[in-house]
């Protein structure tokens, strides 16, 4: 059974997509971005948007019962791999041991030319059934 995760606001509800599923014990993030809750890109650089960005996927992760620490697999857009470093300094402040499967790509554009990074995960519900 698929059980939707909504978040206030939801973003993404216009676009029909929503901020997560949960399947089976297992939680599905839809890539988050360095948005603020008005819908536009934070200020401040990639680091900024980096904070931000995480900051939504543990909004959305704490709305379907889970929390960055029950992460398995996250994957990160960043449109400059001349960011990987602040990548790697953003999964030192926002995870911890044991780290998550990682997949990190640079991609041409994401849905905004504003933004520079875009995460998405998948997690592991805890006393979820079907575990």
């Amino acid at each position: 059974m698929l059980e939707r995760v909504v978040t206030h606001p939801d973003p993404y509800e216009p676009y029909l997509l929503s901020q997560g599923i949960k399947a089976g014990g297992l939680l599905f993030i839809s890539g988050q971005a360095g948005a603020g809750e008005d819908g536009r890109i934070v200020a401040g650089g990639f680091l900024a948007q980096g904070r931000q960005a995480f900051a939504n996927l543990r909004r959305a992760l704490e709305a379907g019962g889970a929390g960055l620490k029950d992460v398995i697999k996250v994957t990160i857009f960043v449109t400059d791999m001349g960011h990987f470093d602040d990548v790697v300094a953003l999964r030192r402040e926002f995870f911890s041991m044991p780290y998550p499967a990682d997949t990190i790509a640079e991609i041409k554009a994401l849905y905004t030319p504003e933004a520079m990074i875009e995460i998405e995960a998948i997690a592991e519900v805890p006393g979820a059934q079907g575990r």
